[in-house]
């Protein structure tokens, strides 16, 4: 068995912050690889792996963008973009579109993405919520969504006067019978007015694999 991963996390506890620390094994031959953030001088291991319904989401959401944007400079990235707010700090979000290639190099962007998506799970809902959104809003990020899966719920975040304000919130209803059904409401990128999606879309299949 390699060595194990050291997980730095933040937790708050009767109103204060502590740090805590929980260790994961890793794969033989995987020992040198840690898909980290690092975030006010505390680094976060993204591990173990988000759960099936995560990982569905994003890739309707990737998908669904992605074959939006062809002849199009930007360019969308899944889990796989380091956004680098300093050369010491840096995130990984879920969903990521970046339209200046140039602030990209040796796999670094250090530009102002127009779109990120942040899927909440129990074990980084706190640090979206708080931390990541936070440094997006600093760094300019005019528009952020916030998905948690199991409620198939979505909140959209527009930056006004540096400041994030909750444009829009979504719980889906499929059920054409209700008066509150929504699954057809297409949802429009404000940055990127020829990029949307059906609200239905974005959760499509995230209970597949969820044991339920």
């Amino acid at each position: 068995m390699g060595n194990a991963l050291k997980n730095v996390m933040i937790e708050k506890e009767s109103g204060n912050f502590k740090r805590t620390e929980k260790r994961y094994p890793t794969m033989p031959g995987l020992e040198g690889y840690r898909k980290i953030e690092k975030i006010d001088g505390v680094i976060y291991d993204m591990s173990p792996s988000a759960s099936v319904g995560h990982g569905i989401i994003n890739c309707n959401i990737h998908s669904s963008i992605s074959s939006q944007m062809k002849d199009r400079v930007c360019r969308v990235f899944m889990e796989n973009l380091d956004f680098y707010l300093d050369e010491d700090e840096w995130l990984v979000p879920d969903i990521i579109i970046v339209c200046d290639p140039r602030e990209i190099k040796n796999g670094r962007y250090r530009g102002t993405p127009k779109f990120i998506v942040e899927i909440l799970s129990p074990s980084t809902a706190r640090r979206d919520r708080l931390l990541k959104k936070k440094k997006y809003e600093s760094a300019g990020v005019e528009e952020l969504w916030l998905i948690e899966p199991k409620g198939r719920s979505l909140e959209i975040y527009y930056l006004r006067d540096e400041k994030y304000e909750l444009e829009e919130t979504y719980l889906l209803e499929e059920d054409k019978e209700n008066e509150d059904y929504n699954a057809d409401a297409r949802i429009r990128l404000r940055g990127l007015p020829h990029i949307s999606m059906a609200l239905a879309d974005i959760f499509e299949n995230s209970e597949w694999g969820s044991g339920n």
